[in-house]
């Protein structure tokens, strides 16, 4: 999905921001935001948005020699959502259809996003979880989703966010439950990049205690299958179902025609317009039906 004209207006205020927390020489700033432009106006029609974040982040790295170290703050949430996890694991267990009810947490786990915005609202987030069975998702595309997985034989879940991945466990162990003969391969970042999930973060979480993780080898906050690794692309083309989590993976993935269920919520304005729907709905669609306003 090529960039839209409000991702760059977003890409541009958050390295104004980044370098500004870098470095507060101004001569030095006007020639790092100087080369930004220059990077935005050089690249090709049809690039991402999270490819050009990446291309900023080298920028930024390239120049300051640093960018921001989001560890702390992936450490934090990986260990407050481990401290939900058993609760909302009895929730999950004790709800009529325990899939259903751990999808729709995974969903809501997408708010802990540092790329989309600058700070995460506890209130809000505890907000979410506590209402996430009011998230809407269409039945009858639910009823296909069971019935995929059903006669799959193997789902890669590419994930997104720390914190966020504890529920991204729930909803895997609520399916390998449910569908024992179905192999699952989870799918993180290759190299730290915002609150992304690496390796680091899954074995922090024990997601790797319960199916394989990989990285996709590289710092894009996206899967772009031109640009991750081999591994990562072959487990993807031999999936007979994907389920991609958050907005990066979304701008990255939309179009390529495979079999996507992408889980996120509309956290942005674009994100809002582009579904008509309230900030912080959550959006349950498969790549083949969705539609949408850009």
């Amino acid at each position: 999905m090529k960039t839209n004209l409000d991702c760059i207006y977003c890409i541009i205020q958050k390295a104004d921001e980044r370098c500004e927390k870098l470095n507060s020489d101004q001569n030095q700033k006007l020639i790092f935001m100087k080369n930004v432009f220059s990077l935005i106006g050089e690249s090709k029609e049809d690039v991402t948005a999270p490819y050009l974040s990446k291309c900023v982040n080298d920028l930024l790295l390239s120049e300051f020699g640093s960018t921001e170290d989001y560890s702390e703050l992936k450490t934090k949430y990986n260990k407050l959502m481990l401290g939900l996890e058993d609760t909302i694991e009895k929730k999950i267990n004790s709800d009529d259809d325990p899939l259903l009810s751990a999808l729709r947490y995974a969903m809501v786990g997408n708010f802990i996003d540092f790329a989309a915005m600058d700070t995460i609202d506890s209130k809000k987030l505890n907000e979410l979880i506590r209402t996430a069975k009011a998230q809407n998702i269409d039945q009858s595309l639910y009823t296909s989703f069971c019935r995929e997985l059903s006669s799959s034989k193997n789902l890669v879940y590419l994930l997104d966010n720390a914190g966020e991945i504890v529920f991204d466990k729930l909803f895997i162990k609520t399916i390998k439950a449910k569908y024992p003969n179905l192999q699952i391969t989870a799918i993180v970042r290759g190299v730290p990049v915002f609150n992304d999930v690496t390796l680091t973060d899954a074995k922090e979480v024990g997601l790797d205690k319960v199916v394989p993780v990989f990285d996709n080898g590289t710092d894009i906050p996206g899967t772009q299958l031109d640009k991750i690794g081999e591994d990562a692309k072959k487990a993807i083309e031999n999936a007979d179902l994907i389920i991609s989590k958050g907005q990066g993976n979304f701008e990255t993935l939309y179009g390529c025609g495979k079999n996507i269920y992408y889980i996120f919520l509309c956290k942005c304005d674009l994100f809002v317009r582009r579904f008509q729907l309230p900030q912080f709905s959550g959006v349950f669609a498969n790549e083949k039906f969705l539609k949408f306003k850009d």
